[in-house]
């Protein structure tokens, strides 16, 4: 398994490196986002994840997880800041990062969510995931948007959106749960599945960035409702009698 470690501090990078490697991973560390970039396109075979800090010279680190992105929408991303406010971590979620970890942080900690995504990202997929929803290849509803999940995209009146990995898993979470209010705990739950820091306020986020792709008017939805206090209930059709708040 490849990792590549975007950090420009030298020996957090060098002490990071050296501890994947003892776990058997293969590294690659760039001291900056154009470096980085450089070596995600060069890479042959494919990193298998990356670990990216967001204060980096000249690129920052948003800018250079929504390159990578732009390349690859699949791979995982780990944020590895020293950047604790909220606004950050949201920044980082909306670049397309998957997990976000603030320093100091316990290494312990880190090797393991790098093994989960890993993990999770190569296993094959199968009928129903950890949490028994349906694997959807595809879904179809409301003004001809279709989903596409085998391919991470998303049709909406004839324009493409590609969707990042957890954008799709929980958009998949939401149709499958079709009709039912879930609660913000249960995402965090069933969709990140393990401790992040993560808030509901990252919840809210996420949605935001889907209204945007299938809403007609993202501030007055009509298929991911909010239900006041609790959470989100999606609905394939719309009708007055569906809204609860």
């Amino acid at each position: 398994m490849r990792i590549l470690i975007v950090e420009d501090e030298e020996a957090l990078a060098t002490g990071l490196q050296f501890n994947f490697e003892q776990e058997g991973y293969r590294v690659t560390v760039a001291a900056d986002g154009k470096s980085a970039l450089e070596a995600f396109q060069q890479a042959d075979p494919a990193f298998d994840l990356v670990i990216l800090d967001l204060m980096l010279p000249g690129m920052s680190g948003y800018e250079t997880c929504r390159s990578i992105r732009s390349m690859n929408q699949q791979i995982p991303v780990l944020v590895l800041s020293a950047r604790t406010l909220s606004q950050d971590k949201a920044l980082a979620f909306d670049a397309g990062s998957d997990q976000y970890m603030t320093k100091p942080f316990a290494l312990p900690e880190l090797l393991s969510r790098v093994r989960n995504l890993i993990e999770r990202h190569s296993k094959p997929q199968s009928d129903t995931d950890a949490t028994n929803t349906v694997m959807l290849e595809s879904f179809q509803f409301g003004d001809r948007i279709h989903i596409d999940f085998s391919r991470f995209q998303i049709d909406v009146r004839g324009k493409t959106f590609d969707l990042t990995t957890k954008e799709l898993q929980l958009l998949r979470y939401l149709v499958t749960h079709e009709g039912l209010v879930v609660s913000r705990a249960q995402i965090m739950e069933d969709v990140w599945e393990e401790s992040v820091d993560l808030t509901t306020r990252t919840i809210d986020n996420f949605v935001l960035r889907l209204r945007r792709y299938i809403e007609p008017d993202p501030a007055n939805p009509q298929h991911i409702l909010s239900v006041r206090g609790t959470g989100y209930r999606f609905v394939s059709e719309f009708t007055s009698h569906n809204r609860l708040s």
